[in-house]
């Protein structure tokens, strides 16, 4: 019998090698699309923790600022705090559904023009081409032997990266801390080691995934590629090489002679242009490679879906370019759906947009999202800006006051979530008694207790309730916060009152 070893091929790799993608530069309608989009996203990553906005004089003035040290998130006018962490949570499933949406109506869009690895990457690669050249100078530079030209060439090019790794370390940490100041806490070496790791750590990690792994990430790392496919029917939109019109293929600027009529011979493409019935006969692609050069994953459009695709659109402009120069329609390669494509094939026409978009699934996925966030919309116009939460002291659970009443105590926090300081007032029910603070006395106690909370703070205050023995031996009672300024505002929040058996 024989081993399995013996059944396996020394010369047969399960594992192919990677082979390094050398993106040609191409203008068009999706590469211009590609640019509006990275700057606009690059210029909001950067400038955003920059940005002010006047909150009063007790909160900071940072647009937006992710504040851990008082626990707060502040964007513009909204302010969230740790309790309302929901309001997150809504964004966050929000964001996921939007990327369902997006996603079933027009493929990866968000992979090929707004994911931050596309957008990094797009901006080394474009950094790569200013020091080493287009694609055949890159190809020339790889092969070439080790030199002084080829040192200075590396050395540029990966300080380069290496700078713009830093800047999107640095402005990270800005929506962290006030901006200014931590910048200059950063020159002078005094700011925190955190900020200094933090640059460091992301500093690498945009090295190594925006400039040496680049489509690795979008093809081995990122899980959403084998999610989308749940996304995707028939009707959605994808980047699509038809086939049915670019089939059978040309080489070059040749015709395939096995293609065409006898004694054509192989004529040029001005000769097929000037003759439909011969053009007829074979397909539009003249097999040149374009959107293979193009392309930032380095697929093959042409080999149908696959996973690397992004739907970046770059082959799109490839293939118009080729296709205007040789006198042929546009969009051999273009967005279409699976349906579409079918339908084209067989001459008959397309779906319309709205047909396409306004689909069952496009539909649930778009009431989900909208009612999720019409729910969080009339939440934040609906909060209350102030709060309170009681704690029972267990230890111990009551007091018998030498007149024979009974005394608890409770740690009561009070929640002011306005930009300026309040005066309150605390009171209880459930229960016949007293109430006093911890600054006070029964004597002095009544049915309410005036505190005064510090701007945007949490208050905390020990307060004693003191009833008559007789009762339940556990009562539920309900504390209450009442602001007195002229917006108002109240809160409550239940407890007990313990008594002995």
């Amino acid at each position: 019998m024989s081993h399995p070893k013996d059944l396996v091929d020394p010369d047969q790799h399960f594992f192919e090698a990677r082979r390094k993608v050398f993106p040609k530069a191409v203008n068009g309608t999706f590469r211009r699309l590609k640019w509006a989009i990275m700057a606009v996203a690059l210029v909001i990553y950067y400038v955003t923790p920059w940005l002010r906005w006047d909150r009063g004089p007790y909160a900071p003035d940072q647009a937006v600022l992710i504040d851990l040290a008082h626990r707060r998130f502040y964007m513009f006018a909204i302010e969230i705090w740790p309790h309302e962490f929901y309001y997150v949570a809504g964004l966050l499933i929000m964001a996921g559904i939007g990327l369902f949406l997006v996603t079933s109506a027009v493929g990866r869009a968000w992979c090929g023009y707004a994911c931050p690895q596309t957008v990094w990457t797009d901006l080394f690669v474009h950094v790569e081409r200013l020091i080493d050249g287009d694609r055949n100078a890159q190809i020339r530079l790889e092969k070439a032997p080790w030199g002084p030209a080829k040192i200075a060439k590396r050395l540029s090019k990966h300080a380069a990266w290496l700078i713009i790794g830093a800047l999107t370390g640095g402005a990270w940490i800005f929506y962290f801390a006030d901006a200014p100041t931590l910048f200059g806490e950063l020159v002078h070496g005094a700011a925190p080691y955190v900020a200094y790791a933090t640059i460091g750590v992301l500093t690498l990690t945009t090295y190594i995934f925006g400039g040496l792994m680049r489509e690795q990430v979008c093809i081995y790392m990122c899980p959403w590629p084998r999610i989308q496919s749940a996304m995707l029917d028939e009707k959605s939109l994808t980047v699509t090489y038809k086939a049915w019109r670019g089939e059978p293929r040309t080489h070059g600027l040749k015709r395939d002679a096995a293609a065409l009529p006898e004694n054509t011979g192989m004529p040029s493409l001005v000769a097929l242009a000037n003759d439909p019935a011969l053009a007829s006969r074979v397909g539009d692609c003249i097999d040149c490679n374009a959107c293979v050069a193009v392309c930032p994953t380095g697929i093959d459009i042409r080999e149908g879906p696959q996973i690397g695709c992004i739907t970046c659109g770059l082959c799109i402009d490839a293939c118009d370019g080729i296709m205007a120069k040789v006198g042929r329609p546009p969009r051999l390669i273009g967005y279409t759906t699976d349906l579409d494509g079918r339908l084209a094939a067989s001459g008959r026409e397309p779906l319309t947009p709205i047909k396409r978009l306004l689909r069952p699934r496009t539909l649930i996925y778009f009431a989900v999202w909208a009612g999720i966030g019409m729910g969080m919309l009339f939440a934040l116009g609906n909060r209350t800006r102030i709060g309170i939460s009681v704690l029972q002291t267990r230890n111990p659970q009551w007091v018998r006051l030498s007149d024979g009443a009974i005394r608890n105590s409770y740690t009561v926090k009070i929640r002011n979530m306005e930009a300026r300081p309040r005066t309150v007032e605390i009171g209880f029910s459930g229960v016949p008694g007293v109430i006093w603070d911890e600054t006070s006395s029964r004597e002095k106690g009544g049915r309410t207790v005036t505190l005064a909370v510090p701007a945007d703070q949490v208050a905390r205050v020990q307060l004693f309730v003191a009833a008559p023995a007789s009762g339940e031996e556990r009562t539920p009672v309900r504390f209450g916060v009442r602001a007195l300024d002229a917006e108002g505002g109240s809160a409550a929040d239940d407890s007990f009152f313990e008594r002995p058996e």
